[in-house]
């Protein structure tokens, strides 16, 4: 028995009896049983009233419809507790850790979010007559000053959305500069344990894909990439830190066989929260990298967005950049060069254009604000502290956790196989599983590739101690509880999440698109 903050005394009720409590509404405190909008409205009513159109000459010709929308129709109050219900059920940064590997889920300061909704900013209108926007086009020429400062890299490219469109621009890049040469490269050779977007990206543009194993350290051995180097290689993409949380030891010597090779060298900047302010990608050798801002410089992350890639070019590369670009003249002010005319009156060969607009002014603001507020020793010990994170998490599981690569420190994540689930008859699946019992979502799962049963964990410089201890407990509490026989509770997790246990092959095989 124990006291609750008014005296009166409470009986603590067991996890299982509070998630098979009998409700009438089937409600949960306040985890409402939300049935979906096509159960909960009519087709054939509607929350707004139409008045008649009467007489029209449609002019959709063919495109016009044919049959109902059967849009459940709902009163506005119906609909905004809908989804307001639906936010609930999310998980977010603003609510706890948020571990996924490869994704550095930090946390977004506020500060960004007030900079971003300045007027100027916020209101700014890809159609708006230059003129009108000089200080935006200064601020992208101020963020794109940095980032070449933090890369050492020759010149960028700020208008890729994404990273991915980032990786597609880079490596355009480097088809025009291979075509400018006259030469007929269409290799790119591309380690098992990229991100899936790597090899992807080479194959939309047209590259064959030759994959490169890892040593049994997960790092990229040179002399398997010499082997594989000769005049159809166009480029090596390589992440580093890799996607197994290790620094690439030879990446210099790498970078220095594929340029005597002659093929260029792409970095897969989606790590370089681990070392900014530490090491610049441009003194490694690297030809072209993109960075993703919400990953490094804290701007939303996935449905916060839309996003941003900006892409680093070193001196071989600069000249192949794609328009529009923003840079600084020789006056000092910012100049906006929008046509490929413009770019050659300057000695420049652009691919052409990536995009229609130049970028997200909103992340660009963000990302400038996390940097001037951090400064140069702010945005390194950012870095420091989220290796540091991950190698105490490393540390603290590694009696409990098999890690995957122990031999070497982590970098700003760790990762672990599931070798010490071996025979508990509890998979990779049913532990993440359990996780989102005890408050927290799952880490990064079976990737990357190169280990079996991955769990890859980034907790990001955003957490602190307190929050790092009370996470790695919940870990090793789930790690021996499988070990001590209990596979039948990770086998039904969750039991507490408002749908419990989804069958997700079934899912897979068999999606119900259409109500």
């Amino acid at each position: 028995m124990t006291m609750n903050n008014v005296g009166r005394p409470t009986a603590p009720v067991a996890a299982e009896t509070a998630a098979t409590a009998s409700t009438f509404t089937g409600n949960r405190g306040l985890d409402i049983e939300e049935p979906l909008l096509f159960e909960a409205g009519r087709p054939d009513a509607t929350g707004v009233d139409f008045e008649d159109a009467g007489a029209f000459e449609p002019r959709l010709g063919t495109l016009a419809r044919t049959a109902p929308v059967d849009l459940p129709g709902l009163s506005e109050p119906e609909t905004m507790r809908h989804y307001v219900r639906l936010s609930r059920q999310n998980y977010a940064i603003d609510l706890g850790l948020y571990p996924l590997g490869s994704c550095t889920m930090k946390h977004n300061p506020r500060l960004n979010e007030a900079m971003a909704r300045l007027p100027g900013f916020a209101d700014v209108h890809p159609l708006q007559p230059l003129s009108t926007a000089a200080g935006a086009v200064e601020l992208i020429a101020e963020l794109g000053r940095w980032l070449l400062e933090l890369t050492g890299m020759a010149s960028v490219a700020m208008s890729p959305k994404a990273g991915a469109h980032g990786e597609m621009c880079g490596m355009a890049a480097i088809k025009a500069a291979i075509a400018d040469r006259g030469e007929a490269r269409d290799v790119v050779l591309v380690p098992e344990s990229a991100h899936g977007t790597n090899p992807a990206t080479a194959a939309q543009l047209g590259f064959r894909v030759v994959g490169v194993p890892a040593r049994a350290d997960g790092t990229v051995d040179p002399e398997e990439v010499r082997k594989r180097l000769g005049p159809e290689v166009a480029a090596i993409m390589l992440t580093n830190p890799n996607t197994c949380g290790l620094f690439e030891r030879d990446i210099v010597e790498i970078a220095e066989a594929a340029h005597a090779a002659g093929a260029y060298f792409y970095a897969d900047g989606a790590n370089f929260n681990a070392i900014v302010g530490k090491v610049r990608p441009g003194d490694l050798g690297v030809d072209a990298m993109h960075i993703n801002l919400h990953k490094t410089f804290s701007t939303p992350h996935g449905g916060g967005g839309p996003g941003a890639g900006p892409v680093v070019l070193s001196d071989r590369l600069a000249p192949y950049a794609p328009v529009p670009f923003v840079r600084f003249g020789e006056d000092g002010a910012a100049e906006f060069v929008e046509t490929r005319k413009a770019a050659g009156d300057r000695g420049l060969k652009p691919f052409g254009r990536i995009t229609a607009f130049h970028g997200q002014m909103g992340m660009f603001v963000r990302a400038l604000a996390y940097m001037l507020s951090h400064g140069a020793d702010g945005l390194r010990q950012a870095s420091e502290d989220a290796v540091l994170a991950a190698n105490y998490v490393k540390a603290r599981l590694a009696d409990v956790m098999t890690v995957a690569f122990p031999e070497r420190p982590a970098m700003h994540e760790v990762l672990f196989d599931d070798r010490f689930l071996e025979g508990t008859g509890v998979t990779t699946l049913d532990f993440a599983k359990a996780m989102i019992d005890e408050g927290y979502h799952p880490m990064t799962m079976y990737f990357p590739l190169v280990v079996h049963g991955a769990l890859l964990i980034e907790p990001t410089e955003s957490e602190s101690k307190a929050s790092l201890n009370q996470f790695i407990g919940m870990l090793r509490h789930l790690a021996e509880k499988a070990r001590a026989g209990e596979a039948g509770a990770f086998k039904a997790a969750p039991r507490l999440a408002p749908r419990r246990r989804v069958d997700e092959t079934l899912a897979a095989r068999q999606p119900k698109l259409v109500y």
